[in-house]
């Protein structure tokens, strides 16, 4: 009997925290800034009130002529005071089309995967969007025009936001021209919202409606799953 209830005990724990990672609201902030040859972006995952931090900073960003790559260096901790881990990474125009091959296995093989995509996506809640773009060419008519097509590209890409996620808030969005010099300059950032319970049931359906057996996947994150090198 005794034994019994222990199990019940272990039991009922495992299920309170089960559904305790369901309900636990998971925040992305993001962070990115360009300024002329200067790159910099910031992702921090938190939860829990920020008890629970993950952070990715990768402040450097550079084109590598010779290789024909991207490298950027990469900083990641846990924790409000945990120490930085280091790495560099390289990306490279194969990376590229292996990210755009795995994408098309993943449309082949998941039955109505943008629906489930969709589906997921009106309920990531977006917040606190702030765009802010300083432009300039040397020539104030050339400018002009360029400060007219950055508020179109921007006005598109808030649509496609508005119109997969649920847009909590106004966008502040601003394109400062600057006519005396070349210049370019911009912030983003933003916060995406939702509980990890929806996050794992996307990734179930995306299992549940598998089909046509093993794929291949070419890319560094997902050809583990396939076993390839």
């Amino acid at each position: 009997m005794n034994k019994l209830k222990w199990l019940l005990i272990v039991f009922m724990i495992f299920l309170i925290l089960f559904i305790l990672i369901i309900v636990t609201k998971l925040k992305v902030i993001v962070d990115f800034y360009h300024g002329q040859d200067n790159d910099d972006l910031k992702i921090e995952f938190k939860a829990w009130f920020g008890l629970i931090r993950y952070k990715i900073h990768v402040p450097l960003v550079k084109l590598d002529a010779e290789s024909k790559s991207i490298i950027s260096k990469e900083k990641t901790s846990i924790g409000p005071d945990a120490k930085q881990d280091k790495k560099t990474n390289k990306f490279t125009s194969k990376d590229l089309f292996n990210s755009l091959h795995d994408t098309k296995v993943l449309l082949h093989h998941v039955i109505g995967f943008h629906k489930i995509i969709r589906k997921f996506l009106h309920k990531v809640k977006l917040k606190n969007l702030e765009w802010e773009t300083e432009i300039g060419v040397g020539d104030a008519a050339y400018t002009g025009m360029l400060i007219g097509a950055i508020w179109g590209i921007k006005g598109s890409i808030i649509g496609i936001f508005s119109n997969y996620m649920r847009l909590m808030d106004m966008p502040k969005l601003s394109v400062q021209p600057n006519f005396q010099k070349a210049i370019s300059q911009t912030r983003f950032q933003c916060m995406f919202q939702f509980r990890i319970g929806q996050a794992m049931f996307a990734a179930i359906k995306l299992v549940k409606y598998w089909k046509g057996g093993k794929p291949n996947f070419k890319s560094k994150s997902l050809s583990p799953l396939s076993n390839n090198n």
